[in-house]
């Protein structure tokens, strides 16, 4: 990726793994976001529902890739989505949503 004809640096920092999901702090530029890698199910929801909020810090909300999630039960798709929130209160943007996780949140109501 090129910023104003430069390469954009990534880096990548290790928020939580339990063997069946990653969750990385990716800065490209001035954009911080979180990547999930793997699983979200019930055994996880909960360590991915702490993980982001204290990714939050203050900020007025995070961007939160989904493109690597192999697979994502209720208990990851109600962290995720927020569906308890009115829309605007809502402080997780999803990025990279695969096409799978757009149809079960559309058939849900929650897009």
């Amino acid at each position: 990726m090129t910023v104003n004809g430069e390469a954009a640096e990534t880096s990548e920092r290790l928020l939580y793994e339990d063997g069946q999901l990653r969750i990385s702090q990716r800065a490209r530029c001035e954009v911080p976001a979180l990547a999930l890698r793997g699983e979200v199910d019930i055994t996880n929801s909960c360590a991915l529902a702490r993980t982001l909020a204290a990714a939050r810090e203050g900020e007025t909300h995070i961007i939160v890739d989904t493109g690597e999630l192999t697979f994502v039960d209720l208990s990851g798709l109600r962290v995720l989505a927020m569906p308890m929130l009115d829309p605007a209160d809502r402080w997780i943007r999803l990025r990279n949503l695969t096409p799978f996780q757009r149809h079960i949140l559309k058939l849900l109501g929650w897009s």
